[in-house]
């Protein structure tokens, strides 16, 4: 089974390596795992979506490397002001897709990016927006194995930063442990402030059944609070036999898990507000717009109240 796939670029000396890390980096791709060794050093760079792609047929970019960005044109500013070769200048492709080739500093190969000219993802079924612009998100922490658990933070928190959350609205709480996770996310959750709740903790197995009945007690909780109150709960709560698991999956050899339930917290939010959009309800309660007309109807007057209790004195 495949876990992950990167393509890599090994660099002929650190100055050609920091040049490839800042272009990645400008270009919006998130940093993950690095190392640094007696031998050699490097570390990944992530996107939200990344695969092996196969096509036939004409049109194709002559390129070791495709990359999608929101606005190409936004990208070509970022080469142009590191004076990188353009090999295939900016221009529209009769696939809706506006589109150019730079060369790597040091010969290091070509890469295309591009951008759609339309969103043609939006008529996707089944699929919310990575984008988190005007969203609120809360985040529970357990404060128990913090070694791990604020490396899941940082991870959350850099991803609902990249798809363009504002840092004032994101609410981090941090509480003892695991289990006292869900009592705070069913809180957030129930005040309406927040379009979903991130969970992050750490449970790492012992020699007793305290591991068991601890994470089954969380993911109940968890998966309760969510469907009682609606509002999307992300489970970056981490349950693995060893210490050297746990670390693995903050940020080392199996990425940051942080990182992957903030993208899931931002999909979430935003498909929950389009389908309450679709089914005639308030995009951030859920509550429809008949039973909020008929509230506001039948909700007595502060002026009314005032009289009734003045006739009764």
């Amino acid at each position: 089974m495949i876990k992950s796939v990167h393509r890599l670029y090994v660099a002929k000396d650190e100055r050609q390596f920091q040049a490839l890390a800042e272009l990645f980096d400008a270009l919006g791709l998130s940093a993950g795992e690095s190392w640094k060794g007696r031998r050699s050093s490097g570390m990944k760079f992530e996107a939200a979506e990344a695969g092996v792609e196969i096509g036939v047929g004409q049109d194709f970019p002559n390129a070791d490397l495709v990359i999608e960005v929101e606005s190409a044109d936004v990208a070509h500013e970022i080469v142009a002001a590191r004076k990188l070769k353009i090999v295939e200048k900016i221009a529209d492709h009769d696939w809706g897709a506006r589109l150019f080739t730079l060369e790597l500093p040091a010969g290091a190969g070509r890469v295309a990016i591009f951008s759609y000219n339309e969103n043609w993802r939006k008529n996707q079924p089944g699929a919310g927006a990575l984008d988190g612009r005007g969203k609120k998100f809360a985040i529970v922490v357990s404060r128990f194995n913090a070694f791990v658990t604020e490396r899941l933070l940082a991870g959350a928190m850099d991803a609902l930063l990249r798809t363009g959350v504002q840092p004032g609205d994101i609410h981090a709480v941090r509480v003892p442990g695991s289990y006292e996770i869900p009592v705070m996310a069913r809180q957030l959750a129930a005040a309406g402030k927040y379009d979903a709740v991130i969970c992050l903790g750490c449970l790492i197995r012992g020699e007793t059944l305290h591991y068991e009945v601890i994470a089954n007690e969380v993911a109940r909780g968890i998966g309760q609070s969510a469907q009682e109150t609606g509002v999307p709960h992300a489970f970056g709560v981490l349950t693995c036999d060893t210490l050297e698991q746990a670390l693995d999956r903050a940020g080392l050899k199996s990425g940051n898990k942080g990182f992957e339930v903030g993208l899931s917290a931002v999909e979430m939010a935003n498909l929950r507000a389009a389908e309450n959009k679709v089914q005639g309800k308030d995009a951030k309660t859920g509550n429809s717009e008949t039973s909020i007309r008929a509230r506001s109807k039948t909700a007595p007057r502060r002026g009314a109240s005032k009289k009734k209790r003045k006739g009764r004195s």
